[in-house]
C-alpha cells in the first residue's frame, strides 16, 4: 500500500479525520465506505488536499484497522495516541517524525514526575469510589477505564478539582477510556503542528470527529472546518454547534464524513 501521487502544487488543503466512530464503523460491510477514497482522490486532483488519520490508537493499532477497513491507499501521515506524528516512507511504513515526538515525550516524562503525587490521590479516589480500572503501561504512565459512561462523567467532574495545581496536566477522553496526558499535546495542538509543517494556516484546515478526544482539533483554534457525524456524542455536537465553518452531518460515521467534505469541498467549485 502507498500513498498518493504527490499533490501536483504545493499543498492547499489539510485534511484531518478521527478514525473510530468517524471514518470507521466496524458493523458495516465497508467499515470505511468507498466514496471516502474517491472523495479523497478528488481533493487531491482538485484542491491539492493532503490528508490524515488522527486518533487515540497506537500506530500498530492504525495500521490493524487500515488493513480490516481494506483501504486502498494509505494516509499521507497519521497522528496517534493523540500526540505522536507519523509519515509513511516510499515502502509504505510508517516513520516517526523524531524532533515532535521526542520532544513530546520529554515534556509528558517531566510533567508525570512533577505529577507523581497528584496521580497517586487520583488512583486512589478512583479505586476507592469507583469500579474503574487504573491504568500503568509501557508507553501510557496513567489512564483509567471505566464501566460505564456514566461512571466516567462522575470520574471526570470528581477529578477536575483534583489537577487545579498542575495546569499542564490534563487528559484526553473517549467513552469509558481517559488517558492522562500533557495539555500542550493533544489531537489539536498536534494538528497544528501538522498545519505548519505543510506551510499551511489554520483557515486551510480541516478537521472531523465524534468523540471527546476531538474537541480540541475542532476548535477553530486549530481548524478552519470542523464538523461531527450524526453519531458524535453530545459535547461534540455542542462544540460544533457553537463556532462558525462547521456543520453536524445528517449521516453517520463514514457517510456523513463524506457529507461534510461534499458540503464545504463541493466538486466543479
Amino acid at each position: 500500500m502507498r500513498t498518493l501521487d504527490a499533490c501536483p502544487n504545493k499543498p492547499e488543503l489539510l485534511l484531518s479525520f478521527d478514525f473510530d466512530g468517524t471514518l470507521h464503523n466496524p458493523a458495516e460491510k465497508e467499515p470505511v465506505p468507498l466514496t471516502f477514497f474517491e472523495t479523497i482522490r478528488r481533493l487531491r486532483e482538485t484542491r491539492n488536499a493532503v490528508w490524515g488519520i488522527n486518533t487515540g490508537r497506537s500506530m500498530p493499532q492504525v495500521i490493524e484497522g487500515l488493513i480490516e477497513s481494506n483501504f486502498p491507499f494509505l494516509p499521507d501521515w497519521v497522528i496517534a495516541r493523540e500526540r505522536e506524528i507519523f509519515f509513511p516512507n516510499n515502502f509504505g511504513r510508517f516513520l516517526p517524525h523524531n524532533d515532535w515526538n521526542a520532544r513530546c515525550e520529554k515534556d509528558i516524562a517531566k510533567l508525570f514526575k512533577k505529577a507523581r503525587k497528584t496521580l497517586k490521590l487520583i488512583r486512589s479516589e478512583i479505586e476507592e469510589h469507583t469500579g474503574a480500572q487504573y491504568i500503568e503501561i509501557d508507553g501510557e504512565p496513567a489512564g483509567l477505564i471505566s464501566r460505564t459512561e456514566e461512571e466516567m462523567e462522575w470520574i471526570v467532574s470528581h477529578i477536575t478539582p483534583l489537577i487545579t495545581d498542575i495546569p499542564d496536566l490534563g487528559w484526553q477522553r473517549n467513552s469509558i477510556y481517559l488517558r492522562f496526558g500533557h495539555k500542550n499535546y493533544q489531537k489539536g495542538t498536534t494538528l497544528s503542528e501538522m498545519a505548519r509543517l505543510y506551510e499551511l494556516d489554520t483557515s486551510q484546515t480541516f478537521a472531523m470527529g465524534d468523540s471527546h478526544n476531538d474537541i480540541e482539533m475542532l476548535s477553530d483554534q486549530h481548524s478552519g472546518f470542523a464538523a461531527c457525524p450524526a453519531n458524535a456524542v453530545e459535547a461534540i455536537r455542542a462544540v460544533i454547534a457553537a463556532r462558525q465553518q462547521s456543520m453536524i452531518t445528517i449521516a453517520d460515521h463514514g457517510h456523513g464524513t463524506v457529507e461534510a467534505l461534499d458540503a464545504f469541498f463541493p466538486e466543479n467549485v
